[in-house]
């Protein structure tokens, strides 16, 4: 071969090699690139899953807990949650009623001010769907949520309307839940459980049934521990679906009226030293003050709290049993969520829908607009959580918290929703609250940092300043006008 001349062709066999080998490189690079998108995809599908929600809505749950202040309160398990969450100091309810506060929590508007208001957005959605804003279980449905509901999450327990609150046809929130269960057992059906005493008491005429009771047995013997054995059912089997997210309400009726719990629960109040009721006197002047006709009509043994002491005491033991009741459920619930592998994965919120009193003011019951009746624990805990076990003491309301589940869950928020997201809270606890606005039958209310504004349909006027000892004591509604029109002109605003 001469210096200079061109190589000659290579023989075929050898070409034919050549091209084999850089298909299979191909090939190769091809797959390489592949398992890359596949990693990245599975990375971004893993990072972008949407978390479980557990909601906790416990009945007549004033802040009456151990890491609320309550130190005479034995409240573990609630306690633990509050360690590892956010406890809001200041949350306020919409209504110091079942029905209108738990509208508000499960539709993230105001609303009608009875225990009726669901079914009549019920209604109202049967004759006009297309104007009528989603629930919350709805939207979470919607986008892609398994909902299920146990107990006592909307007015009625299960959800259902009718004479004994298990009608079919009568749906509380239609098209809200893929379950809405009440497991009745021997209390027959939801109305039964609902004011149910040990062993299948059912009330039907009030002051046949007592107030309160305490009677030896297992969780199982009042209708709540069937709840709880209901819900964990639920959990596990929401647990085992690992390709949707689950929406997981719990509703608890204790310590809801009549005050029953399993007798374990009140050993612990037996003898303990009570502190003695604040403002304990009827107040003076036109008030939302009411006669507590809801605890009197039961069988009290011809006693009354606000004349007998000792039975004032007696009621107050047996709530606190109730609320122990309730935490050893709650308990319960979040060690199921551990057992199962997904507590990590799961937004929790406790949530009273109101408050109570306890003798305040000369109230057993809600239904005022007082302090007592609308103030109620909310507690969020989540894993990423800042400075888990940090209180806020910033003022926040029930109407906030499914802006804030749908911040927490990555979803959007519907547009309808009238309040805000809790998320700048949950990151630092020093976030400036806003005003609390609530209502009641005859009249509504604005909370703010130091005052406390009732202005009534009939248009008398309540004003409290809670920067002195009297608080919710003195009405010094005449001594600052000013006050009472600025308060009166930001409650328009909230209020329309």
């Amino acid at each position: 071969m001469h210096k200079g001349s061109i190589t000659a062709p290579a023989s075929a066999p050898h070409a034919l090699f050549r091209v084999f080998k850089i298909a299979i490189l191909c090939i190769f690079f091809q797959s390489v690139i592949a398992v890359a998108d596949h990693n990245a995809t599975g990375a971004d599908s893993a990072a972008s899953k949407h978390p479980n929600v557990l909601l906790i809505c416990v009945d007549d749950l004033r802040p009456e807990l151990a890491c609320y202040g309550k130190r005479y309160i034995v409240s573990p398990n609630i306690d633990r949650l509050a360690s590892q969450g956010r406890i809001f100091g200041r949350h306020y309810v919409q209504a110091p009623t079942c029905g209108a506060s738990r509208y508000t929590l499960l539709t993230g508007q105001y609303g009608p001010r009875d225990n009726g208001a669901l079914f009549q957005r019920a209604r109202r959605l049967g004759n006009e769907a297309s104007g009528i804003t989603p629930t919350m279980p709805s939207w979470f449905r919607s986008h892609g949520y398994t909902t299920v509901s146990v107990g006592k999450v909307s007015h009625h327990p299960g959800g259902r309307g009718g004479r004994d609150w298990d009608d079919d046809e009568i749906l509380e929130m239609p098209d809200s839940w893929d379950r809405h269960l009440l497991p009745a057992g021997p209390w027959q059906h939801p109305r039964g459980s609902m004011h149910g005493l040990a062993n299948g008491e059912i009330r039907n005429n009030a002051k046949d049934m007592d107030v309160f009771q305490s009677v030896d047995g297992a969780d199982e013997i009042y209708p709540d521990g069937l709840i709880l054995n209901e819900s964990l059912h639920q959990m596990d089997l929401l647990a085992a679906d690992s390709t949707k997210p689950f929406f997981l309400a719990v509703g608890i009726i204790r310590p809801h009226l009549p005050f029953g719990a399993p007798a374990k629960y009140m050993q612990a109040y037996r003898n303990v030293a009570l502190p003695p009721i604040p403002h304990p006197e009827k107040p003076d002047g036109v008030t939302t003050w009411h006669g507590s006709g809801e605890f009197m009509k039961y069988n009290r043994w011809g006693r009354n709290p606000n004349a007998d002491a000792d039975f004032a005491t007696e009621v107050r033991r047996h709530y606190a049993a109730c609320v122990t009741y309730a935490d050893a459920l709650v308990g319960q619930l979040l060690d199921r969520l551990g057992q199962l592998g997904v507590r990590d994965d799961t937004v929790i919120v406790l949530w009273g829908d109101h408050g109570w009193h306890l003798g305040e003011h000369a109230i057993w019951g809600k239904h005022a607009l007082f302090e007592e009746s609308l103030r109620s624990p909310l507690i969020i805990q989540y894993k990423h959580l800042k400075n888990p076990g940090q209180p806020t003491d910033s003022i926040v309301e029930s109407l906030d918290v499914f802006p804030t589940l749908c911040e927490l869950s990555g979803l959007p928020t519907p547009s309808e929703a009238a309040g805000i997201s809790l998320k700048p809270f949950l990151e630092d606890v020093s976030a400036v609250g806003h005003p609390a606005v609530s209502y009641a039958r005859k009249g509504k209310t604005i909370r703010t940092d130091r005052y406390r504004l009732i202005v009534h349909d009939k248009g008398h006027v309540e004003l409290y300043d809670h920067g002195t000892e009297q608080a919710e004591t003195e009405n010094v509604a005449e001594q600052k006008p000013e006050v009472v029109a600025e308060l009166r002109d930001l409650l328009k605003q909230r209020l329309p």
